[in-house]
């Protein structure tokens, strides 16, 4: 017979068991961000799964076999993607076509604005005693050549050119390597944007010349967001077959995970509260997902009304992109902004307008934070907003765009979790969103 080892006396942890515990973290977090691909659609499907437990519990009631619940499920969830992706791929396909020229004019507009500041740059190069020369170029399609005859200047180091204004003047050090070709016989002395600038010594009798050649040249071909959303496009299908495929075996076993998860536990009274505990994650999940979708729609329906009695393209595209930005909290609500503001600044002149078109998106969403969702949400579920937006934080960092999205949904399982696990109730307080108790003042006595 072994013997038994003695219990350690209950007590602050020694310093080797802090140790041990936060590499089990940094290892966690690493496999959490390693096996993403895996743990996305893992963690999709069980959050899925509670939400539509209820379902499934209400068509056994009917008769109802849980195999055919699952596949209504799945095929109610594909229905409901192919019908959003068939009212948005025409707006969609439309913008990323504009995203080129929506770019150049952004671009038009951000020179526009910092040529209003050009004369205090001027006077500030001027103040700092710099004068070089400055070459304005007439803008011009690629391809086009601008020659300039300066006067001979003595061999030195060169000197740098001002900085680039919208007609083309150029600003970068001298010497600086080309990204293009650049004929034989010609030294580059600036690129930018662009723009090759090189120059040649040309004799003319006696008098010898220096030569500015500038060539406008075709913009470096970047990446698209087409070919962007093509390389996407096979790893976003596959997690999505996977959770879909995942989430009909879920529902098709009925309540066997239940059942195995109860089993694992010995004593009678911990058996009834991981089941309890079970049933209040489905309730709250439900609960929650289902309020907040539903005030997404109505935001969205909002959203796209505003944009269309403000004349914005597309007002289709941006309530479904309000109604599916503001599942992520916080984050999603400035994003939707910049967004308008931005395409607004394209479609319209005047640059305020475009800042009214901003202030009405975030208002809108502001008013849904503020009033809407607390009314409809029970209390029970209100989260601390500082752990929310670090957990947003933290879940964007790990899983990119769905850990956005499943962050606050497993902060609700955590927070259930805290009220049935006594280990985790000083967490479950930390994660709670309820006001404070208000603290009697002690009276002093007299």
């Amino acid at each position: 017979m072994f013997p038994r080892r003695k219990a350690e006396p209950k007590g602050p942890l020694p310093v080797a068991n802090w140790a041990v515990t936060g590499i089990f973290i940094i290892l966690a977090f690493q496999m959490l961000a390693t096996a993403r691909a895996f743990l996305m659609p893992v963690c999709l499907g069980v959050l899925l799964f509670f939400v539509f437990v209820p379902f499934r519990r209400w068509m056994d009631r009917r008769g109802i076999r849980p195999g055919v619940t699952a596949g209504i499920v799945v095929l109610g969830i594909l229905a409901t993607i192919g019908t959003l992706g068939f009212f948005i791929s025409g707006p969609a396909g439309a913008l990323i076509e504009e995203a080129p020229g929506i770019s150049r004019q952004l671009q038009e507009r951000y020179e526009t604005f910092r040529e209003n500041f050009r004369g205090i740059e001027r006077a500030a190069e001027n103040l700092s005693g710099n004068s070089a020369a400055v070459v304005a170029v007439p803008p011009g399609a690629p391809g086009t050549v601008a020659t300039v005859e300066l006067p001979a200047t003595p061999p030195g180091p060169a000197a740098a050119l001002p900085n680039a204004a919208r007609d083309g003047t150029i600003g970068q050090p001298l010497g600086q390597p080309p990204s293009q070709t650049i004929p034989s016989g010609l030294d580059v002395v600036a690129q930018d944007s662009g723009t090759i600038v090189a120059s040649s010594t040309v004799t003319d009798g006696e008098a010898p010349t220096n030569e500015l050649r500038v060539e406008v040249a075709a913009p470096a071909s970047g990446t698209s967001i087409t070919q962007i959303l093509f390389d996407l496009g096979p790893a976003i299908v596959s997690q999505t077959v996977f959770t879909l495929i995942f989430l009909f075996f879920l529902l098709a076993s009925g309540d066997l995970l239940y059942l195995r998860i109860v089993q694992s536990f010995d004593a009678l009274s911990e058996k009834r509260a991981a089941y309890d505990a079970l049933r209040q994650i489905e309730a709250s999940l439900g609960s929650y997902l289902g309020a907040i979708t539903l005030i997404n729609l109505g935001l969205g329906v909002a959203s796209g009304l505003a944009m269309w009695a403000w004349g914005m393209p597309s007002p289709l595209l941006w309530g479904i992109a309000a109604a599916v930005l503001n599942y992520i909290p916080y984050i999603g609500a400035a994003l939707g902004y910049v967004a308008a503001a931005l395409v607004a600044l394209v479609v319209f002149d005047d640059g305020w307008t475009a800042v009214l078109v901003g202030l009405t998106y975030f208002g809108l969403t502001v008013f849904e934070g503020q009033f809407i969702t607390p009314y409809f949400v029970s209390w029970r579920l209100q989260l601390n907003p500082v752990v929310v937006f670090l957990a947003v934080a933290l879940w964007a960092w790990l899983w990119s765009v769905l850990g956005m999205v499943v962050a606050v949904p497993m902060l609700v399982v955590m927070r259930v979790l805290s009220d049935h696990i006594p280990a985790l109730e000083k967490f479950g307080n930390f994660l709670a969103g309820e006001p404070p108790p208000a603290l009697e003042e002690e009276k002093e006595e007299s």
